[in-house]
């Protein structure tokens, strides 16, 4: 049957697993095809055969933490096609197990920033010319009520660092990329059961997806610039 989102196509980081694999699904279901990203081959090409029966996923490389690689992903995109409709920052990282504010490095705090913040915002800038191509373009950044003023963790403090960061980042972007009609916009998903979120977290990967793929589908460019949780704006 077809969608409003055939001939859609999104990009999702960190697709092979967790909230990422389910993003891929939902956006699959919807009529999109997918490229899914991730670091680990194996994984990578795992994840694309299970999602083979909602639609087109096609598996790509990334290192996201790497220029080289992203060039080299934005390279592969665009032999593919000339344009993309949906970027999903998904892939991030949580370093803090067993620090705090006095005790965490700056080592730490730089891998965190690296992954969380700086990638994201250079994966948008790499992705500006496809995404101007699309009739209307979003960006999904993958947040976290770390990263809001009131849930910042002294016991989570690169990875609240770098959340609050990528917040500042997905303002910063929707007012430069306003004139060029591409939304942005932050979500948390809450506390999911993934590799990062354990197993007691209350939350499925499904519905920690649900606000990350209604915004890449309903998402409009009144609702750039802000921050979501349960498909409802939160303070930032």
């Amino acid at each position: 049957m077809m969608t409003k989102f055939d001939g859609k196509i999104a990009l999702v980081t960190g697709g092979n697993r967790g909230i990422g694999f389910a993003i891929c699904k939902g956006l699959l279901k919807a009529g999109f095809d997918v490229f899914l990203v991730a670091r680990s081959v194996d994984e990578g090409q795992e994840a694309v055969q299970k999602l083979s029966e909602y639609g087109t996923a096609t598996f790509i490389q990334l290192d996201i933490s790497d220029d080289s690689s992203i060039k080299s992903v934005v390279e592969q995109i665009e032999k593919k096609t000339n344009k993309l409709d949906v970027l999903v920052n998904n892939a991030g990282i949580y370093p803090d197990e067993g620090v705090d504010i006095l005790t965490v490095s700056r080592e730490l705090l730089i891998r965190a920033m690296n992954t969380n913040t700086f990638s994201p915002i250079e994966l948008t800038q790499a992705l500006v010319p496809l995404l101007e191509k699309s009739q209307s373009p979003r960006v999904v950044n993958m947040s976290s009520g770390n990263g809001q003023i009131d849930g910042l963790s002294a016991n989570a403090p690169s990875y609240s660092l770098s959340k609050m960061a990528l917040n500042g980042a997905t303002i910063l972007l929707s007012r430069l990329l306003e004139p060029k009609k591409i939304a942005v916009y932050a979500m948390c998903p809450g506390w999911v059961r993934t590799d990062m979120g354990g197993e007691n977290a209350p939350r499925s990967p499904d519905e920690g997806a649900d606000t990350a793929i209604w915004l890449a589908t309903e998402g409009t460019m009144a609702q750039s610039g802000k921050f979501f949780r349960d498909r409802t704006e939160q303070p930032f």
